[in-house]
């Protein structure tokens, strides 16, 4: 069992940046393959970045790749999305997810056990 805790959130102009945080606790979270979900108003919540266990492998949904990192600092048990360069249709909440199965295809919701409860992104045009 893994509990997980996203943070960083907040209100941001276009064109800004922001760093969110999954903090998991209960598990080594090194051991997971970790994603990060965003679900805006109205929409299915959708796949936006994932990790692998070490950190070797990411996966970037096309309308992010360039803009955001996902990255894993394993001391701190901790993963990370940096986004850069916001759009105002990145507004949403973001969750955090972990598998210890890495999921087939990662953008998969089904294939994630653990989510966390989510923090809102705000991108004011």
């Amino acid at each position: 069992q893994v509990q997980l805790v996203e943070s960083g959130g907040g209100l941001v102009q276009a064109g800004g940046s922001l760093r969110l945080s999954c903090a998991a606790s209960g598990r080594t979270f090194s051991r997971y393959f970790t994603g990060w979900f965003r679900q805006a108003p109205g929409k299915e919540r959708e796949f936006v970045a994932g990790i692998s266990w070490g950190g070797g492998s990411t996966y970037y949904v096309d309308s992010v790749k360039g803009r955001f990192t996902i990255y894993r600092d394993i001391a701190q048990n901790t993963v990370y999305l940096q986004m850069g360069n916001l759009k105002s249709e990145d507004t949403a909440v973001y969750y955090c997810a972990a598998t210890t199965i890495s999921p087939i295809p990662p953008a998969a919701k089904e294939g994630y056990d653990y989510w966390g409860q989510g923090t809102q992104v705000t991108v004011s045009s």
